[in-house]
């Protein structure tokens, strides 16, 4: 008994210390060194399709018809009757000229008219008594001459009557100013009380339809003839009729109003530019597209069968040319060059150094490095919403205990 009372302090002395040596080595473990993380990059997975080669070229807006309101008659202004800037249907009442001389003009073609008349009627029934005398000689040849020449004089003389009155009542008509087409008025070039069309026709105000709407556009003769070479050598393919579709775009690439169609390219080359003009038609009811904007017009002109797009971020530049970073099977990064044609939006179309299934890195480049491993996620274009992952089920919950007896 001595003994164990002895022994009994050590052996609690023992088993202390090892199991305090036991606490300590679980975070020995746990801080061990295992090496940093693999850093994370956003991939795409390279796959060929069709593309619709496009082009965008500088282009001015123009009114579809543009009609300019002159003064045909000479007078005073009494009345203005529209609202500038306002939409205004062909044969609307614009202005109204001081109509007092031509109502009295026309009153004395009429005048004039039936003088003419009257007279026409005399000689005419003078040459119906003359016919049967001169047949029996009771009057000479002489006077049945002059009476037919009086009569075919009088019937001429209402002709040119009848066209003074209606010279006096198209003047009259003039002094009513009438909008020529549809569209949009401008504002107005005169006031009332001023003395317009003495001498030359008086510009009054400006009528533009604008929905729909032109653009004019200019393309480099260069381009054009690259185009035809590339659909003679097969590398492109012609759209068919009328799906050639041209869309306006701001500077960030936005699209401004709904696509229009392409009607006609010029048949010449403008010598001092170089260029070849084409016109393209827009719809644009909300008249946001006004005449004299210049805008850009993005041309869709033919179709690239199996072609490869990367988003241009991917890409890299140096001296050496364009190149990108793939993903190998093993999960490490190589670098590979490769050869871009053109843009597509906001993807390069690539010719050379890729092929259907290459993942290529998007976002991270700056923590992936040549030869290093990486950690693959798939690369969400900016706006596109980001698949959620799915969520665990929940835990069932735990059966009771059964009770103890």
């Amino acid at each position: 008994m001595p003994i164990l009372s002895r022994l009994l302090p050590h052996a609690l002395l023992l088993l202390l210390l090892s199991s305090l040596a036991g606490c300590g080595e679980k975070p020995a473990k746990a801080q061990a060194p295992g090496g940093m993380p693999p850093p994370e990059v956003a991939v795409i997975t390279v796959a060929a399709g069709n593309v619709t080669v496009s082009t965008e070229l500088p282009g001015r807006v123009e009114a579809t018809r543009t009609a300019q309101v002159r003064a045909r008659v000479p007078g005073i202004v009494q009345k203005r009757l529209f609202t500038e800037g306002s939409e205004v249907k062909a044969g609307d009442v614009l202005y109204q000229i001081d109509p007092a001389q031509y109502k009295a003009s026309l009153a004395s073609a009429e005048a004039s008219l039936a003088r003419a008349q009257a007279n026409l009627s005399l000689t005419s029934a003078k040459l119906e008594r003359y016919q049967p005398l001169v047949q029996t000689n009771a009057i000479s040849k002489q006077e049945f001459d002059d009476v037919l020449g009086a009569q075919k004089q009088a019937t001429a003389d209402v002709a040119a009557a009848r066209a003074a009155r209606e010279s006096a009542r198209l003047n009259l008509g003039y002094a009513t100013v009438n909008a020529p087409i549809s569209g949009r008025i401008g504002r107005a070039l005169v006031t009332e009380g001023a003395l317009v069309g003495q001498g030359e026709a008086t510009p009054l105000a400006v009528v533009q339809q604008i929905d729909p709407i032109f653009v004019t556009m200019s393309q480099s003769s260069s381009e054009m003839q690259n185009l035809q070479r590339a659909l003679a050598d097969g590398r492109l393919k012609r759209l068919g009729k009328n799906a050639a579709q041209v869309t306006l775009v701001t500077e960030d690439g936005q699209k401004i109003g709904a696509p229009g169609k392409l009607l006609f390219a010029e048949m010449s080359v403008d010598e001092s530019s170089g260029s070849v003009i084409l016109r393209a038609q827009f719809p644009n009811p909300e008249r946001s597209l006004l005449p004299g904007m210049y805008v850009r017009a993005r041309l869709e002109q033919a179709v690239r069968e199996q072609s490869i797009t990367i988003p241009q971020q991917a890409v890299q530049r140096s001296s050496e040319g364009p190149s990108v970073l793939l993903v190998q099977a093993d999960g490490k990064v190589a670098v590979r060059p490769i050869k871009t044609e053109g843009t597509i939006g906001d993807q390069w179309i690539v010719s050379e150094g890729l092929k259907a299934g290459d993942r290529v890195i998007v976002e991270g480049l700056q923590k992936a490095r040549p030869g290093a491993a990486v950690k693959v996620v798939d690369w969400q274009k900016p706006g596109t919403a980001a698949t959620k992952p799915a969520q665990a089920p929940a835990p069932a919950a735990a059966k009771p205990a059964a009770p103890t007896r």
